[in-house]
């Protein structure tokens, strides 16, 4: 999916290098629940943490929010998030952190070597927002508030949303509300209740959806510049359009006010709208956890959900790696084509950590990891045919073949197919061949490409691919 323009502006912002005077940079966590030293690095003003329920996301939420002295409000102390208990002996314990302060970088720990934590004084300052899955219990089940449903009562007082929390608020709802409050009743002064108006029609977080009670609970506060902001799970209770609308409402915010967010997620709406560098994957693998950067959907999507049960995971860059090494196998080795699953995983620098892992044997089923053909060999990864970007292999194949039967394919004459697609390759990035040609043939970019890629494995000697088939092959044999 193409980038937001709220991702864009951010990025933009983003690497300049002049913002964020105070910037949370990495954790280090270890001997806590499963943590054993690993780094998790902060590359982004907006960080989404995924992986497996138990694998540590809120772990590092919590670490992070240990990391501050909170100027916004009352502090968190590791002892709240990691107490002893009679189960429980935290002895050895060190949360380890580095963080931008202003031009300089600095780096610190908060450690419990025996009984007591050391540290926590000497932690430096910032606003801290820390949002727990506290928020997704409903309004009528939540300790104190039947007290007041069961009993007469009256408002008391109502903080209003500004104009631009009801916007925002109606925006990620994708519906139009009147206004928005937080209101305290005659019963009880210290709980809050989310009041709403749509249409005329006011109605309070005890008839709410959980969705909207979500985000209204969200938006209650502006969240602090320079401020360390933590969800945990922010896509639950929220359709995936609003899950979009959320992740782009938070690029805004963060833009504007230079705060960092981080935030844990299950969900391949959240992560596709943010770029590979923003995107920490908690990969556990023989009981080893490792944290990989730079992860797409359908890896995280893959990791998490067993429903797809192929004999052998082969993993590409992109989606056009996937249709290309797809289509050598189709024609070239259709038997194994069928028994494997293709994944797109993402950056390059993920590919040569997920070979390294290959080669060590530490994935439960067999697994084969490509590279592009531009990218260097790599322990336990296979470049794709060509010694190029798979762009630049395919076009520059089809085009000493005159393009073969490319026009026959996507149903356009053959002076068109040569004219966009030879127009195309004079373009700076190959990224940008492929949709170029498309729009200037009026079709589809995927079809195209996939077009293209058939006639290119149709046209390579079956020798020139033969060591990716004997690679899957052994893999499966294995």
């Amino acid at each position: 999916m193409a980038i937001s323009n709220e991702i864009r502006r951010l990025e933009t912002k983003w690497q300049t290098g002049n913002s964020w005077p105070k910037f949370l940079e990495w954790l280090e966590i270890k001997d806590i629940r499963g943590w054993s030293g690993q780094r998790v690095n902060f590359s982004f003003p907006v960080v989404a943490i995924v992986g497996e329920n138990g694998s540590g996301k809120s772990t590092i939420l919590q670490s992070a929010a240990c990391s501050y002295l909170n100027t916004g409000g009352e502090s968190w102390f590791p002892s709240e998030f990691f107490p002893e208990t009679a189960w429980d002996n935290f002895t050895d314990v060190r949360l380890a952190y580095g963080y931008k302060q202003g031009g300089e970088h600095f780096s610190s720990s908060v450690r419990k070597p025996t009984t007591r934590w050391l540290g926590q004084p000497d932690r430096p300052e910032r606003p801290v927002e820390y949002i727990d899955l506290s928020r997704l219990q409903p309004v009528g089940t939540r300790v104190g508030y039947a007290r007041i449903a069961k009993n007469k009562h009256m408002e008391h007082s109502a903080t209003q949303f500004t104009s631009e929390q009801v916007s925002r608020l109606s925006h990620i709802m994708g519906r139009d509300y009147d206004n928005a409050r937080m209101a305290i009743s005659s019963i009880d002064e210290n709980r809050e209740i989310p009041v709403l108006s749509k249409s005329g029609r006011v109605y309070s977080g005890f008839h709410q959806g959980s969705g909207e009670t979500t985000i209204a609970e969200l938006l209650r506060s502006q969240l602090p510049k320079y401020g360390l902001v933590l969800i945990d799970e922010i896509e639950s209770s929220l359709h995936p359009r609003a899950q979009r609308r959320l992740v782009r409402d938070l690029a805004a915010v963060a833009r504007e006010r230079e705060c960092q967010i981080i935030l844990t997620t299950h969900s391949p709406y959240v992560l596709d709208e943010l770029p590979l560098k923003a995107r920490a994957y908690i990969l556990e693998t023989s009981g080893l956890r490792e944290i990989v950067s730079g992860v797409s959907p359908e890896f995280a999507m893959t990791k998490m959900d067993d429903e797809h049960h192929p004999e052998c995971e082969l993993f590409v860059e992109d989606a056009r790696g996937a249709t290309l090494l797809g289509e050598i196998l189709s024609r070239h080795a259709s038997d194994i084509f069928v028994r494997c699953a293709i994944i797109p995983y993402g950056t390059a620098n993920l590919g040569v950590a997920l070979g390294q892992i290959t080669n060590a044997n530490r994935f439960p089923r067999p697994t084969v990891v490509f590279l592009d053909g531009d990218q260097e060999a790599a322990i336990g990864c296979i470049l794709l045919p060509g010694g190029d970007a798979p762009e630049r292999v395919v076009f520059a194949a089809l085009r000493t073949q005159k393009w073969r039967h490319l026009w026959t394919r996507i149903g356009r004459d053959v002076s068109s197919v040569a004219d966009a697609c030879e127009r195309a390759m004079t373009l700076t990035s190959h990224r940008d061949w492929v949709r170029f040609a498309a729009n200037q043939l009026m079709c589809g970019g995927d079809a195209l490409w996939q077009a293209m890629c058939s006639e290119y494995a149709e046209y390579t000697p079956a020798a020139d691919i033969r060591y990716i088939v004997d690679a899957i092959q052994d893999t499966l044999r294995a």
